[in-house]
């Protein structure tokens, strides 16, 4: 990483406070003991993630270049999601913290980013709120509608906003999928956010080296 993109991307360790996966057994010797192994990463050669240019809570430039040499966690949703959006970061902040009480080192290369499908109101403020209020150590990146779409469609992430009712409030359809990438930008896992704070956690430490 370069000093450029440190500076956006900081590297805090998360404070304190699904799955299918196959082990296969080697047998190295007669009398040897067994030794296993962790099976391919389930998203290993999918075609998911690819560049974007957005802005973080500063307005910042920020791109998908900026992740490079750490793992990276990708969510896209919008800040006034009812409850969708609240939950799956809530679960993904705290599976953080979990992982980081085991594994300090490995979660301090790890990057989580929410990214807005909803541009037009959520402003770099707005977004550097929404992610702050689960972790300081998750940030906020939006655009323009133009870049936010070029960055969805990359991540093969689908939305849909809804018309804004008279409270100025409205509803979006999105895919609310928690993407793992490795320190090179390939796809490694699903975070399964559905089953809590403890299978996030293991999540991670099984594709986090």
């Amino acid at each position: 990483m370069n000093t450029k993109a440190k500076s956006k991307l900081p590297h805090r360790p998360f404070h304190q406070g699904w799955t299918i996966v196959a082990v296969v057994s080697l047998a190295l010797a007669a009398c040897a003991p067994q030794t296993s192994v962790p099976a391919e990463p389930p998203l290993a050669g999918a075609d998911i993630g690819g560049p974007f240019d957005l802005v973080n809570s500063a307005g910042e430039p920020v791109t998908w270049e900026d992740f490079r040499g750490q793992y990276a966690v990708i969510y896209f949703g919008y800040a006034y999601c009812p409850d969708v959006c609240p939950t799956d970061m809530q679960r993904t902040a705290q599976g953080m913290r979990i992982f980081a009480d085991e594994a300090p080192e490995r979660a301090a290369n790890t990057q989580v980013a929410f990214i807005s499908i909803a541009p037009a109101r959520d402003t770099p403020e707005v977004v550097g709120e929404f992610a702050a209020a689960f972790s300081d150590d998750i940030i906020g990146l939006t655009g323009t509608p133009e870049t936010v779409k070029s960055a969805a469609d990359a991540f093969r992430v689908y939305y849909k906003l809804g018309e804004p009712a008279p409270g100025g409030g409205y509803l979006g359809d999105h895919t609310n999928i928690v993407y793992l990438f490795d320190p090179d930008g390939e796809p490694l896992a699903m975070l399964p956010t559905s089953e809590g704070a403890d299978a996030v956690a293991s999540e991670l430490d099984k594709w986090v080296n």
